[in-house]
């Protein structure tokens, strides 16, 4: 009899952490819902832990800590609050698998923790390898923890890589929607609303990648998540655009051979992989007909109008915490942007200035990331 995974889910109120629960919805006989977090929706992570019956639920906003203990007085659920106690729940002994699924920097120190405390990392959270990737990947080899991608396109890679695990890889091609801006120039980007930004033509998601997809900065980071996930150069990772998000990656191996994952864009199922790995178990998700996609088309991803790409590419060449830097500033931007104190075109001049203006350390400790994230957003002055 095949024992159920125990679940810590870091972020169960966002796009990532609700489809997770879907999931774990759809197979109560293999998984079940250890530990629950949220920043600061408090009503739906009530709702999540006791409809999962969660053992511990995170409110990382400590105002609202009181309100979510009183709601939940009625069940055995543990409460806890602030920051600090993501970095503990993790390492509780009952949790098998952690899918980090916070947004952004914050996604950084609760991973570090479910590695030293030899958890399975599923992983939704592309800043965390962006941010330290050399530190990330040196600590799991310590720990031996694995790392299953969650990111649609990683996914994509790790299920081509199944089997070939003994074959150099020559090239991978992370695919790209092109986003709601594909084919602009930079005289129509100038103009462009958050609203418009916030319309992908593909795939459901949060606010922030939303928009890091549209200015192609998300593609920036899964290419520096790549280097680290898959231990490539950056000469070995290529992006192309593929407006029909059906081809979701492809390797290239050193015989010239290629293989492709392809599927209709629906991220429970990377996900699925990445929770029930190394098994593939049944979805009744939509199914994919040739017939509804006659075509599916490639194209050069514009790197003169959208320069975040650029940067990045940039960024994991300079290594050390230039990437750091990068995310950092990025954060900043595209917050700014949300709020309408900076353009569209203007979140790459945001980030590009923070990177020449960081104090670059070649070799950097964690004390140094943190040091670096937090310089990097002063220097934003937004």
């Amino acid at each position: 009899m095949e024992i159920k995974r125990k679940i810590a889910i870091l972020g169960s109120t966002g796009s990532i952490g609700t489809q997770a629960l879907d999931v774990v919805r759809a197979n109560p006989d293999k998984f079940t819902i250890e530990v629950l977090t949220s920043n600061t929706n408090a009503d739906l992570l009530i709702a999540q832990a006791i409809a999962f019956d969660a053992n511990a639920v995170v409110i990382v906003d400590t105002t609202k800590y009181e309100y979510v203990k009183q709601q939940l007085a009625h069940t055995d659920v543990k409460v806890f609050a602030g920051a600090a106690s993501l970095t503990q729940v993790v390492a509780f002994d009952a949790v098998d698998i952690v899918l980090t699924a916070l947004v952004g920097y914050a996604g950084l120190l609760p991973t570090i923790a479910a590695i030293k405390a030899n958890k399975t990392i599923a992983l939704a959270n592309k800043e965390t390898l962006v941010v330290a990737g050399e530190l990330i990947t040196k600590l799991a080899q310590q720990h031996n923890v694995n790392i299953y991608p969650v990111d649609s396109e990683h996914s994509a890679i790790f299920q081509c890589l199944a089997g070939e695990w003994n074959n150099p890889i020559e090239k991978i091609y992370l695919t790209a929607s092109g986003g709601p801006f594909r084919g602009y120039t930079r005289e129509q980007l100038a103009t462009v609303t958050k609203a418009q930004a916030l319309k992908h033509p593909n795939w459901e998601m949060g606010a922030k990648i939303t928009i890091d997809s549209a200015s192609l900065m998300n593609k920036g980071l899964e290419v520096i998540e790549a280097k680290w996930l898959f231990h490539l150069t950056p000469e070995q990772i290529d992006v192309i655009v593929h407006p029909q998000s059906i081809v979701h990656s492809l390797v290239q191996f050193t015989d010239g051979s290629m293989k492709a994952q392809m599927g209709l864009p629906d991220m429970k199922l990377p996900i699925q992989y990445a929770l029930a790995y190394p098994h593939r178990i049944y979805a009744d998700f939509p199914r994919f007909n040739f017939m509804d996609y006659p075509q599916l088309t490639f194209e050069q991803p514009d790197r003169t109008t959208f320069r975040n790409l650029d940067l990045a590419y940039y960024a994991m060449r300079k290594g050390g915490n230039m990437a750091c830097a990068l995310n950092a500033a990025n954060e900043v931007a595209v917050a700014a942007f949300l709020a309408d104190k900076v353009s569209f075109l203007g979140m790459s001049d945001v980030v590009e200035t923070a990177m020449q203006k960081i104090h670059f350390v070649a070799q950097p400790s964690l004390e140094d990331y943190i040091a670096t994230d937090l310089q990097a957003r002063e220097w934003c002055g937004l």
